[in-house]
C-alpha cells in the first residue's frame, strides 16, 4: 500500500508540472514573468498575451487533461470487460459513428443543419453530428449486447460497426467537394483546442460525470475480473454491469470525439502504461493512476504540438501513435511469451 501511495503522489506531481507547463509555454513566446502575473490576476503588459493564458493556454490544457482521463478510463474499462488487452474507446465503432456524423455534416451537408425550423452550422453543427453518430452507435451496440451473450462476440460487431462506419465515410469523401474534404480532414486529425471558455462547462461537466461514474464501477471491474461465472455466483449481475460500462464509455467517448475529434492510442496505450507502473490489476490502485496517466500523455501530446514551430500547430493524431503503437507492440510481443 505505500508504494502504491507514493507511485500515486508522484504521478500526480508529474501531471500538476506537465499542467503548469502548457499554461507557460506554447506557439506564441511570452515570458514567464508576464504569465505569472496573468495567473495571479494582474494585467499583462500586452492585452493580448492575457487572452492567450487565459483564454486559450488554460482552457486547452484543462481539455488535455479532461480527454487523456476519460480516454483512457474508457480504455481500462474495455479492457477489462471483454478480457483483451487490446480493447480500446474505439473498438466498438463509438468514434466511428462520431467520425461519421461529422463526415454527413461537413461533406454531404457543407457543414449545416436544419432541423424544426432550426439552423445549425460551423462548430455546432458538427457537435450535434458527432454526438448523433455516436449516441447511434452505442444503442445500436446496446441492442447486440441484449442479443449477443459472448464479450468477443460483441468486440467483433463493434469492429465491424467501425468498417462499415468507414466505409460510408470513404463514399461520403469520394462524392464530397474539395473544400468540404479539407475540412473533415482537418478535424480529423484531433486537438484540443476546440474547447473555448464558454464551451468548458458542459464539455467538463459530461467528462467529470463520465468519470465520477467509472469509479463507482470499480467493484464490479475487479469482479469481472475473476471471470464472468464467478462474479454471477458471487451475486453480480453481469449483464446489467456490461450495459453500464459501456453507457459509461459511450459517454466519454462521445463527449471527447464530439469536441476535440477521433483521438487515436489513448485508450489502448495508458492503462498498459499504468498497469506497467503498479504492478496491480486492483482497479482501486489501477484506475486512479490510469487517470493520472491519461491525463500527464494527454498533456504532454498537447504541450509538444503547441511548441513554437515555423509550421504552426501539429496535429494530435501525428503525435499519439508515437507514444501509443511502442506500447501496443510490446503488449503483443509479451503476450506470445505467456
Amino acid at each position: 500500500m505505500k508504494r502504491q501511495t507514493i507511485i500515486f503522489s508522484a504521478s500526480v506531481s508529474v501531471l500538476l508540472i506537465i499542467y503548469v507547463l502548457n499554461i507557460f509555454m506554447g506557439s506564441i513566446s511570452i515570458p514567464m514573468q508576464e504569465v505569472w502575473d496573468v495567473l495571479c490576476g494582474n494585467e499583462a503588459t500586452n492585452p493580448t498575451w492575457e487572452y492567450i493564458i487565459l483564454e486559450s493556454r488554460i482552457p486547452q490544457a484543462t481539455t488535455a487533461l479532461l480527454c487523456g482521463m476519460a480516454l483512457a478510463v474508457s480504455g481500462l474499462m474495455l479492457q477489462t470487460v471483454f478480457r483483451n488487452p487490446l480493447a480500446g474507446p474505439d473498438i466498438l465503432g463509438i468514434n466511428s459513428g462520431a467520425s461519421l456524423g461529422v463526415a454527413f455534416v461537413t461533406l454531404f451537408f457543407s457543414g449545416t443543419l436544419s432541423a424544426g425550423g432550426l439552423l445549425f452550422s460551423g462548430y455546432l453543427a458538427i457537435l450535434i453530428a458527432a454526438f448523433a453518430g455516436s449516441i447511434a452507435v452505442m444503442g445500436l451496440i446496446l441492442l447486440i449486447a441484449r442479443l449477443v451473450k459472448n464479450n468477443i462476440m460483441l468486440l467483433i460487431a463493434g469492429i465491424m460497426i467501425g468498417y462499415v462506419a468507414s466505409s460510408a465515410i470513404s463514399l461520403l469523401n469520394y462524392f464530397s467537394t474539395e473544400e468540404g474534404v479539407q475540412n473533415y480532414v482537418l478535424w480529423g486529425m484531433g486537438n484540443f483546442s476546440g474547447v473555448s471558455v464558454h464551451k468548458m462547462p458542459l464539455f467538463a461537466t459530461l467528462t467529470v460525470i463520465g468519470i465520477i461514474s467509472a469509479v463507482l464501477l470499480i467493484k464490479p471491474l475487479n469482479l469481472l475480473l475473476l471471470g464472468e461465472k464467478y462474479a454471477t455466483n458471487i451475486g453480480l449481475n453481469v449483464r446489467r454491469t456490461r450495459y453500464q460500462l459501456l453507457l459509461v464509455t459511450g459517454l466519454l467517448s462521445a463527449t471527447v470525439t464530439a469536441y476535440c475529434g477521433p483521438i487515436a492510442f489513448i485508450g489502448i496505450a495508458v492503462p498498459h502504461i499504468a498497469r506497467m507502473i503498479m504492478k496491480n490489476d486492483n482497479h482501486r490502485a489501477l484506475l486512479p493512476l490510469t487517470l493520472v496517466c491519461g491525463g500527464t500523455v494527454a498533456l504532454l501530446c498537447n504541450l509538444i504540438s503547441t511548441l513554437p514551430s515555423g509550421s504552426g500547430l501539429i496535429p494530435l493524431n501525428a503525435l499519439t501513435p508515437l507514444f501509443g503503437a511502442p506500447v501496443v507492440i510490446y503488449v503483443i510481443i509479451k503476450g506470445r511469451h505467456h
